[in-house]
């Protein structure tokens, strides 16, 4: 295996290289930093890069598995978005109004530490989370390795960009409105986000007022189920036995979105339709049923969260005018509106659950209503703007934060122009199992690891 494919090999293939004593732990770091000192000042992945403590890590994972030791990430290089604590260093959120180190690892870090995986770095992130597009006015514009001229999707995107390029086996992002699942179909991989409650968020308590999960992104559907194991609730995720499954096609924007999916993104949906049609499962057209102020629950808890954090950054003043804005707009939703839609949640998966009636196991549904967005395409435009241009571009993916649902961003297609089209599944609840087996049978007919970034080679 050269260097290229040990790079692109994934979490669990490069756990196995490492335990049958294949590849060092330490040489395949040292294969990241290296591809990381080539191509990050291209792509901007990576907010901060911890190479002594990851190369230490890699030399005693590697005597851990001298010694004959099993752990299922042992030795694995992970990446960490940079609103997860990793002891020593600062958790910036894509501002300069964070400040200090963190003084211990957030526990979906320690479980994956205990797992054995190497912490490689904290990907970059859009000030405060907010925006499905990674630009910081502190820590400067991410870039997708399929087109640098546009966004690798937000606000997990230093971290679906790292993936996508190479730099990274797997990484963790996190996901209160899409932020895994975005970032994911942006850059053609694998975003899980999981079941609200899932995975542990300490020490945040209830981010972006319970909307807010991680989980990981990964090219391979093993690679994601393997993370998963490490940092979920209840361990590894149990298998999913194969069998005909019934999936329903919702094309249809939410009310009030004001546009519909344009045929690039239909043409994502219909690829995966087409596979699953041809992996002889049940495909049928029903579209989800939203309640016309659904969105209004959905966004009162998205923006209240927002202002939450800024209210907890310790230089809220140097925040950008933009996020600021956000605060403000957030700050003048009143606290009962936002805890009675908190409340609502129960009744509102009640009523998207019914597309799941007679026997329908998924629904298969766009990401983005149009190709994600160019470079500064939103520079100097203010909160209001940037809040509607984000509801318009991906709609399809906060109200499963809203009701808690597991869902998957798996990449559908590729444009002639050799951009990813991704497209969402999303399960009834406890509903891992089952979305993790029908992505791993749509990886293997439409072959997505095997495509890779020409400037990632």
């Amino acid at each position: 295996m050269d260097a290229a494919e040990l790079a692109f090999a994934g979490a669990a293939r490069q756990a196995e290289l490492i335990r049958a004593r294949e590849v060092s732990a330490r040489e395949l770091v040292q294969l990241y930093l290296d591809r990381i000192e080539r191509l990050d000042p291209l792509l901007n992945a990576y907010r901060a890069v911890f190479a002594e403590r990851a190369l230490a890590e890699a030399a005693h994972a590697d005597a851990r598995a001298e010694a004959g030791e099993t752990r299922p990430l042992l030795g694995v290089p992970i990446a960490i978005k940079d609103d997860c604590d990793v002891a020593g260093d600062i958790t910036a959120f894509g501002s300069s109004a964070a400040d200090g180190p963190a003084p211990a690892d957030a526990e979906l870090v320690r479980r994956l530490r205990d797992a054995g995986a190497v912490i490689l770095g904290k990907t970059h992130v859009p000030e405060l989370t907010v925006t499905p597009w990674t630009e910081s006015p502190t820590f400067g514009v991410s870039r997708n390795p399929w087109d640098l001229q546009r966004t690798p999707g937000g606000s997990s995107g230093g971290s679906a960009a790292a993936v996508a390029a190479g730099l990274a086996g797997a990484a963790i992002g996190s996901d209160g409105g899409g932020s895994i699942r975005m970032p994911a179909a942006c850059c053609g991989v694998l975003g899980l986000k999981p079941q609200n409650g899932r995975v542990p968020t300490a020490p945040q308590l209830d981010p972006f007022r319970g909307l807010t999960t991680w989980g990981p992104l990964t090219r391979r559907v093993e690679d994601a189920a393997l993370i998963e194991g490490a940092i979920a609730d209840g361990g590894p995720v149990p298998s999913h036995e194969p069998r005909r499954l019934k999936v329903a096609v919702s094309v249809e924007t939410p009310p009030l979105t004001g546009l519909q999916a344009d045929a690039e993104q239909r043409g994502g949906v219909d690829a995966v339709a087409e596979a699953l049609r041809g992996l002889g499962h049940e495909v049928i057209e029903r579209e989800i049923e939203y309640e016309l102020d659904l969105g209004s629950r959905v966004l009162s808890r998205y923006l209240r969260g927002i202002t939450d954090l800024a209210r907890e950054m310790p230089h809220p003043e140097r925040l950008s005018r933009r996020t600021r804005g956000y605060r403000r707009l957030g700050g003048a939703i009143p606290a009962a509106f936002v805890e009675w839609s908190r409340a609502s949640a129960a009744a509102d998966e009640a009523v998207l659950g019914r597309v799941f009636d007679d026997g329908v196991d998924a629904v298969l549904t766009p990401v983005f209503t149009r190709r994600p967005p160019v470079v500064g395409e939103y520079e100097g435009r203010g909160a209001v703007w940037c809040f509607l241009a984000s509801v318009r571009l991906a709609p399809f993916c906060g109200e499963y934060n809203h009701t808690g649902q597991p869902a998957v961003a798996v990449p559908a297609t590729w444009t002639p122009d050799g951009f990813p089209v991704g497209a969402q599944l999303v399960a009834p609840r406890d509903g891992e199992p089952l979305l993790l087996a029908l992505a791993a049978q749509l990886e293997e007919a439409l072959g997505w690891p095997d495509r890779r970034p020409a400037m990632a080679s």
